[in-house]
This record gives structure tokens, C-alpha cells and sequence, in this order.
């Protein structure tokens, strides 16, 4: 069973999200884990937020394609501006999720891989499986990848609150 790691502060928890360009995966993932997390009451104990492997949209909005998919489901894109990981962020994020092998092997290299874990392996559905990215494609796969994380975030729920009280 995939576990996330403790937090780096006792009774706090940070997830990072990461994507290539933090425009499409993982800013929807962003979005709707910090809606749960306001569902669940656990808001003002966990933080979430997302960025890219590469600098390519930095300070960019949400690809529209996203943020319309979002959107129509109730959630609100508005906030996001795209930024780039850094290193630092390991010591500041208890866990950074890669959608995809790629960003993991990439994040890895990039700093404490025991902090790295990938997000499809949270799926209840598919476990250990890869977020597509929609970003050249139609429509439809922007649907198919926010269904995958929707289900995969409802999941991590109980995972963060299980790391919240073991510290």
C-alpha cells in the first residue's frame, strides 16, 4: 500500500502537484484536492499547491480547456497562476506527486526522492497508473484526466488525514 510520507511539521501537511507545464494535470489536481480538503475540515491544516517541471508557462492562467472542465463541475480555476518546482520545495512540501513517471524520475533527480511519490498510485481504479496529458488532444481527454483525478484526490483524503495524526 502507498503511504505518504510524515510532515515535515507536526500537525500541518503540504502536497505539491507537479506536471510538466502546471497548466493542465496538475493545477485541476490542485484545485480540486484544496475543494475536498475544505469539504473534509482540513483546510486550515493542509496546504496544496502545484507547479511544473519546466518554465515554459510561468505566471500563465490554467490551459481554458481545464479550467472550462473544472469549471463546468463547480470548482473554481481562477487563482492559478503557473510556476516552476524547485528544489527547495522538498524542504517545504511534505509530498510532491508526479503525474506522470517522467515528472517522478524528474523529481528525483531534483532533490529527497523519499518525498516523491506518484499521484496514480493513490487511484482506486487503477493503481500505479499515469495521468495522461490532455494538452494535445481534444476535449474529451480533459474530461478523462479531471474523472481520474477527482477519484484520485477523494482517495488521498484519507491518506492526508492519516499522516495529520500520526504526527
Amino acid at each position: 500500500m502507498t503511504s505518504l510520507p510524515a510532515p515535515h511539521e507536526p500537525g500541518r501537511y503540504r502536497v505539491a502537484f507537479i506536471c510538466s507545464g502546471n497548466i493542465c494535470r496538475s493545477p485541476s489536481a490542485d484545485v480540486v484536492l484544496a475543494s475536498l480538503l475544505t469539504d473534509a475540515g482540513l483546510s486550515d491544516r493542509v496546504t496544496v499547491v502545484s507547479g511544473g517541471i519546466g518554465d515554459w508557462h510561468v505566471g500563465n492562467p490554467m490551459d481554458p480547456r481545464s479550467a472550462s472542465a473544472l469549471s463546468a463541475r463547480g470548482y473554481d480555476p481562477s487563482l492559478h497562476r503557473a510556476q516552476q518546482v524547485a528544489g527547495h520545495w522538498f524542504g517545504r512540501d511534505d509530498v510532491l506527486l508526479a503525474m506522470d513517471e517522467t515528472h517522478r524520475s524528474d523529481l528525483a533527480r531534483l532533490g529527497d526522492a523519499d518525498r516523491v511519490r506518484l499521484f496514480g498510485d493513490f487511484d482506486p481504479q487503477a493503481p500505479g497508473v499515469e495521468v495522461p496529458d490532455p494538452y494535445y488532444g481534444g476535449r474529451d481527454g480533459f474530461e478523462e484526466v479531471l474523472d481520474m483525478i477527482e477519484r484520485t484526490c477523494r482517495a488521498l483524503v484519507p491518506h492526508i488525514e492519516r499522516a495529520l495524526s500520526s504526527s
